[in-house]
């Protein structure tokens, strides 16, 4: 049988996108260019994307989610992408990480505790693996859990922690057994108010300004097993489990960031004039325009090839990794693009490209540095070249 590439999305998926894509229009651009002033976090906003579903679109309805697939949420990180890069990450960091890592790992009773309101939209989820000695190394975890009191006493700090200021419930790594290295590693769920666990600095970021990003301090934090998350020791292994999906929603970002980006250039190119004419008729201008769409286009496919990969529940890893570095760095030349056609426009905060230029940058180091991803893609190569070796 035949087996055919289809690239038309289905009549919901569609639907789906219009729909996200009138809420970006109408209730978040209007408020875009003062949330990434005063840094504020976007309560009401959330708050109606999680009336819509979007805050567990990727959870079965029996978890108050959506039931959606990882295509339908690239769809959606996107779409608000598009507008402002700052709800799209809190959206996707939301979805894929901290919620997604309790779908993934937690018992039922977890499932029923946390998640549900998680997916409903009703509390904000943190997911936070880096500390300041931990980045793209975890063996450098410092945070320690003991045995203690029923449960378990957590002492750290986290660091570069997506709503660690905002958050209700966070999902936190600690070291159990320092003996086994990463797989010493623990996840546990905590929540706001429990007695020795509190947000730290609040970062004031290059980009994405109004998505909160704090440290998480444990002071003697006495936690009970039962919010122990998934197997002793498995935390790590469950982490990259979770990275996977979350480097598909970085690139979904990223392509959002440089399709926004994109229209606001071609717009601008038709509508600016110099020399009595508009700067869209000068090859300069229609070469920046090209190599952009040609980019915008190509990260897009490599990132709902990763989607569908996920969605079919197949070895995703490779393909995931190679969508958010190609994406991420993507973004980052259509966004400096854009602001080179918007001329000294381009470099004043009221034209949303000089925000999206900004916000661009996250996307190669959150989730994974390049450099990280490209270790990721080399070493399933190498590994592949040995399998098929004679």
């Amino acid at each position: 049988m035949e087996s055919l590439l289809d690239f038309q999305l289905t009549d919901d998926q569609e639907l789906t996108r219009q729909t996200v894509r009138e809420f970006a229009r109408k209730e978040i651009a209007p408020q875009a260019l003062e949330l990434d002033e005063t840094q504020r976090f976007p309560r009401q906003i959330m708050k109606k994307l999680g009336e819509m579903g979007m805050l567990g679109i990727l959870f079965p309805p029996a978890y108050g989610g959506a039931g959606l697939g990882y295509l339908d949420y690239v769809l959606i990180i996107e779409e608000l992408a598009r507008v402002d890069g700052s709800i799209a990450l809190s959206v996707a960091a939301h979805n894929s990480l901290c919620a997604n890592h309790i779908y993934i790992a937690g018992t039922e009773e977890q499932k029923r505790r946390f998640l549900v309101p998680l997916a409903r939209g009703e509390k904000i989820g943190a997911w936070s693996l880096t500390e300041p000695t931990a980045g793209s190394d975890a063996s450098g975890t410092r945070t320690t859990a003991v045995r203690g009191g029923g449960g378990w006493v957590l002492n750290g700090t986290k660091t570069f922690a997506t709503h660690g200021s905002v958050g209700d419930v966070a999902v936190v790594f600690a070291v159990t057994d320092k003996a086994r290295d990463k797989h010493g590693i623990s996840a546990f769920i905590l929540e706001r108010g429990m007695k020795g666990f509190r947000s730290g600095k609040k970062e004031n970021k290059m980009g994405c300004r109004a998505s909160d990003t704090a440290e998480l301090v444990m002071e003697d934090c006495q936690v009970p097993d039962a919010q122990r998350l998934g197997g002793e020791g498995e935390g790590f292994i469950d982490a990259l489990r979770v990275l996977d999906g979350g480097r598909i929603g970085i690139g979904a970002l990223a392509v959002g960031i440089a399709q926004g980006a994109l229209d606001q250039a071609l717009a601008y190119a038709k509508s600016r004039h110099q020399f009595d004419q508009p700067i869209a008729s000068f090859q300069a201008v229609q070469w920046m325009l090209a190599d952009s769409a040609v980019e915008v286009d190509a990260a897009r496919l490599l990132v709902q090839r990763a989607a569908f990969l996920k969605d079919a529940r197949q070895e995703v890893t490779a393909a995931a990794s190679m969508a958010k570095l190609y994406a991420s760095e993507m973004a980052i030349r259509v966004t400096n693009r854009a602001v080179q056609v918007h001329g000294g426009y381009g470099y004043i905060k009221e034209y949303p490209v000089e925000r999206a230029y900004r916000d661009a940058r996250i996307a190669t180091i959150g989730e994974g540095t390049s450099e990280i991803q490209r270790l990721i893609i080399a070493r399933r190569l190498l590994g592949q070249a040995r399998e098929q070796a004679p």
